[in-house]
């Protein structure tokens, strides 16, 4: 069984926008109603480290989702060179096993807390067939995920639908992190997630923590939308 978090620090919110100015904006609107947030490779590159300074300098938390990978030289470096960022919860890497071990070295050596990240969202069994992948999803996120529990990574980030066979094969102390998550009602226009469940069905399955994104960011109140999603959260416990 996962290990007891209130609700509002289960949500990581995706700031998947633009402009840092964009991103901010969100950040004031919504820092009272969350601790959480997920800054990508789209922001990242747009505004740079300052937004994880302006996103802590609010209270926040930050989720560095940049997904590195490359030789392990360059992904343990690359760790390494965010120990000055402040607040920093998880970092992430894809879950092979080169990148995993070099990660659990940055980690060890004081770099940030890391996720391997097994089988993207968006990916179904044609989709990792095309590349040659004989596995299911299931069966590939499991593998890796118990590479990178060997490796010594602090958790994974796999779908909601793997999290409870992973909860299962890893314990209480190992951080289950699910994207993928959307709240009952009409489909996300222009969604490209495939493996889904909601809020609540993602936490009872065994997830820490859930990513959220379109479907706090487009609503037509952010703040009521995260309000929710705890409501709905709050309502299983």
């Amino acid at each position: 069984m996962n290990i007891p978090i209130p609700a509002r620090e289960r949500i990581i919110f995706a700031l998947d926008v633009p402009t840092p100015e964009e991103a901010i904006a969100l950040v004031d609107r919504l820092a009272g109603e969350l601790v959480f947030f997920k800054v990508g490779l789209e922001l990242f590159i747009a505004a740079g480290p300052q937004i994880i300074h302006e996103i802590a300098h609010r209270g926040g938390r930050v989720m560095l989702d940049l997904k590195l990978h490359d030789v392990p030289a360059t992904v343990r470096r690359s760790l390494l060179a965010m120990k000055p960022l402040p607040n920093i919860a998880f970092a992430t890497v894809h879950a092979e096993p080169q990148v995993m071990v070099a990660a659990a070295e940055a980690q060890a050596a004081g770099g940030p807390p890391v996720l391997g990240v097994t089988v993207l969202t968006s990916l179904g069994p044609d989709d990792l067939g095309a590349s040659g992948i004989t596995k299911s999803p299931q069966e590939l996120v499991e593998m890796r995920a118990r590479m990178a529990r060997e490796a010594g990574l602090t958790g994974v980030v796999c779908s909601p639908w793997e999290a409870s066979l992973l909860r299962g094969i890893a314990g209480p102390d190992f951080a289950i992190v699910t994207p993928g998550v959307r709240p009952a009602g009409p489909p996300v226009t222009g969604d490209d997630q495939k493996r889904v469940l909601t809020p609540a069905e993602a936490v009872a399955a065994g997830a820490d923590h859930i990513v959220i994104g379109r479907p706090i960011r487009d609503a037509a109140d952010p703040v009521e939308a995260v309000r929710g999603i705890v409501a709905s959260l709050q309502s299983r416990s």
